[in-house]
């Protein structure tokens, strides 16, 4: 092509137009609804975080000459940080390509930078046709679209074409970010060296596995950099956000991948080279660099998990807390009856003590007391026999029956079935406040269910065992929970913009826990863990 470069153009100039670009940014962001905004993922890329991987790219691609693309353009922050640098670094720009599905940002996008050798295409990247693009320099940061925002019929259609393109399966949990990175393989020349700005949660969760298939046996990955998700890259959206940088050529045997975490890329906190062979066993790659340190057999199936000891759940989702969870003043304005209710605990945050403790009737002796509404009744009983219920039914017909969970219901008002346990987990956290852990152990004397921001842990048999021949033991064996450290629990795992910490319950169940496994042993446990070789999973021998 040709075209103008960042050398072409005085300093002056680009300025000026980073500057309107910012303008304008901002201008389109304003106009337009955040709920939009987030359905789209359009999280635009903070000019300094674009200069700074531009700046990467420019040291790890050593072509005198370049062919960009961006598959994800925005306004162009990647685009104008590289006229920038290519500028000081001699470089020409032969081509560049930036695809933008938005009409508004690819109108400034080509207002901006046509004229700097842009070619701006409006279009859907997912299922743009060109068999014209060809690149040696891809970066970009795609849309952040969690699989909710997808439709079924999208989704079976990227399911499909990035099958007939890679022959590879992404699961239908994928985030948007997943199909691009793999429909831009096409576009790239041998040797092309790409980086994707992207949420980290793929190194830890299932979905990701595919993905990671892709960076360690279709081209050869050379680093991952990782954010501290203390240090949000985004004002508007919490993500904890990584840079995957590859090359589009066969990985050779024995080659190492460069992890980094926090910092910036001239810069990190802590670095650490990881042979690509490691990384095809190991389940969570956010163990690198300083988790494997610290941990080095935090996998290893062989040391006692929480999950040898409990069946982990996740707690009851009901569908609409504000309509099924009322205080009593609450139940006795609407004349209901309390047989109707369950007893459930308030989230975490309205939860200020660790240790629940239960009245005569089983309730949380607690200073504020929820019920949850859980009638074990068809609707024609009710409407017949229960007129106050009935009319309270009657009054989220339209609002409360018609949300996801519930229309999916047999009955659109009856909850999942959970059973009190005594020990509970919090779902999210970020620890501090004096508690080192990022989640908290709760022990519960009482009949309280929770709902789905706990995660409920169910003794397994020997344990129910163990605690009817010792209720004491309970107290202990709580305090064994509260003993795991914060590093076992972080490992596990997975971490977003903020610093703010989730754990699912298979997460859990793998958590080390030797302190526990080391009480039960003194408080009589008869269990030993064994591997049982065809489902590899932890049983035990009585």
């Amino acid at each position: 092509m040709g075209t103008p470069t960042g050398r072409d153009q005085k300093a002056g100039d680009l300025t000026t137009l980073e500057c309107r670009r910012l303008e304008n940014q901002a201008r389109i962001d304003a106009v337009k609804a955040t709920e939009s905004r987030r359905k789209l993922g359009q999280f635009a890329t903070p000019g300094g975080l674009a200069r700074e991987i531009v700046g990467n790219a420019l040291l790890i691609q050593n072509a005198p000459r370049l062919t960009f693309l961006e598959p994800a353009l925005g306004t162009g922050a990647f685009y104008s940080a590289l006229l920038s640098g290519a500028g000081e670094a001699k470089r020409h720009i032969d081509g560049a390509f930036g695809v933008e599905i938005d009409p508004d940002f690819s109108r400034c996008a080509r207002e901006l930078w046509s004229a700097c050798g842009l070619e701006v295409i409006q279009s859907d990247f997912t299922r743009l046709e060109r068999n014209d693009i060809r690149a040696n320099l891809l970066i970009s940061n795609p849309p952040y679209v969690r699989h909710h925002y997808i439709s079924k019929e999208d989704k079976a259609f990227l399911a499909r074409r990035v099958f007939k393109e890679t022959g590879l399966r992404l699961s239908g949990l994928s985030g948007l970010y997943c199909y691009f990175m793999l429909l831009a393989h096409k576009y790239l020349e041998p040797g092309a060296v790409s980086a994707w700005l992207v949420p980290s949660e793929f190194m830890d969760v299932n979905y990701g596995s595919t993905l990671k298939d892709y960076l360690l046996n279709r081209v050869r990955l050379l680093r991952l950099h990782r954010y501290d998700p203390r240090d949000c890259q985004f004002s508007d959206a919490l993500v904890s956000s990584c840079v995957v940088w590859f090359q589009n050529e066969t990985p050779a045997a024995g080659h190492h991948v460069r992890f980094s975490f926090g910092g910036t890329h001239q810069n990190p906190q802590v670095t650490e080279e990881v042979p690509a062979s490691a990384l095809k066993t190991e389940r969570k790659w956010t163990r690198f660099p300083h988790f494997r340190a610290a941990n080095p057999v935090s996998a290893d199936p062989r040391r006692p998990q929480l999950g040898d000891y409990f069946t982990i759940k996740r707690g009851l989702v009901t569908g609409d807390n504000s309509f099924f969870i009322m205080t009593r003043p609450q139940i006795e304005a609407h004349h209901l009856d309390m047989s109707y209710f369950l007893p459930v605990l308030p989230s975490p945050r309205k939860l200020k003590v660790n240790e629940v403790f239960s009245d005569i009737d089983g309730f949380p002796r607690l200073e504020n007391q929820y019920f949850l509404l859980n009638p074990d009744m068809h609707e024609r009983e009710i409407a017949e026999n229960y007129p106050e219920l009935w009319q309270y039914l009657k009054t989220g017909e339209k609002t409360t029956a018609l949300k996801y969970i519930c229309r999916n219901r047999k009955v659109w008002y009856q909850q999942e079935r959970r059973e009190p346990t005594p020990f509970l987990c919090s779902y999210m956290g970020r620890g501090g406040n004096g508690n080192p852990l990022p989640f908290r152990f709760i022990l519960n004397h009482s009949d309280a269910v929770v709902t789905n921001t706990y995660l409920m842990l169910y003794p397994k048999k020997e344990l129910v065992r163990l605690i009817a021949v010792s209720p004491q033991s309970v107290e202990q064996i709580w305090g064994s929970l509260n003993a795991i450290t914060a590093d076992d629990l972080q490992a596990e795992g997975r971490v977003y913009g903020g610093g703010l910490r989730k754990i699912e319950p298979n997460e859990l169940a793998r958590v080390r826990c030797d302190i526990l496994a080391e009480k039960l042993r003194k408080l009589g446990w008869r269990g030993e863990p064994r591997m049982k070789k065809k489902s590899r999973q932890l049983e035990f021998a009585f």
